[in-house]
């Protein structure tokens, strides 16, 4: 093996063992994956739409957890988005603020919440006035954002700013399609079946 590869190997173990270590982090909080899958299933259970809102990199991710509830048959939708329709009584709307707050999703769980809608709070740091002031369920992803001070250079973080919160986010979501095509009764093949076959 090359130098190179070698350091790519050791570089991808490492990113993985960091955001793997994720998943164990003490909480004082339900497991995210926990809270996630009882919210969309019981979103799916009632006729619910789902929503998603993020801004940046915790956007994009989102936005893949949209793709995937689609794939399951839920009528999810991107905050945003210029086919989304109203959200109101029966709705989830699931947001993400690792640090702990952004204005603009402050603002749309506000008017989410105005409408009737029940809202899903992923974040980093879940006991800030936001996560207690506009969401009715929090989901505790304890991960490393930008918001957080740098840590001494032999425990840093291998990931920059947010990269490990957002890393975290992605591998979350995957273990929630998981278990909730589990719950929902849907297989691969129905899944694909709802794959766009317009690229």
């Amino acid at each position: 093996m090359s130098d190179a590869a070698a350091s790519a190997q050791a570089d991808a173990a490492a990113i993985c063992a960091q955001i793997a270590a994720v998943f164990s982090a003490p909480s004082a909080h339900l497991p995210a994956h926990s809270v996630l899958v009882a919210e969309l299933a019981a979103a799916a259970a009632r006729g619910g739409r789902v929503f998603v809102h993020g801004v940046g990199r915790e956007g994009l991710m989102m936005r893949a957890l949209c793709m995937r509830l689609a794939h399951l048959g839920l009528a999810a939708h991107c905050v945003g988005d210029v086919t989304a329709p109203p959200a109101g009584a029966g709705d989830l709307l699931v947001a993400s603020a690792g640090p702990g707050a952004f204005s603009t999703v402050d603002a749309i769980c506000g008017v989410a919440r105005g409408a009737g809608a029940r809202v899903l709070l992923l974040t980093a740091r879940p006991d800030g006035e936001f996560p207690r002031r506009q969401a009715d369920v929090v989901a505790h992803l304890p991960a490393q954002t930008m918001a957080d001070e740098e840590e001494a250079a032999s425990a840093r973080a291998k990931l920059p700013m947010g990269s490990l919160y957002e890393g975290a986010m992605f591998v979350l979501f995957e273990m929630v399609v998981l278990e909730l095509a589990r719950v929902l009764g849907q297989s691969p093949a129905q899944m694909r079946a709802r794959h766009t076959n317009l690229e």
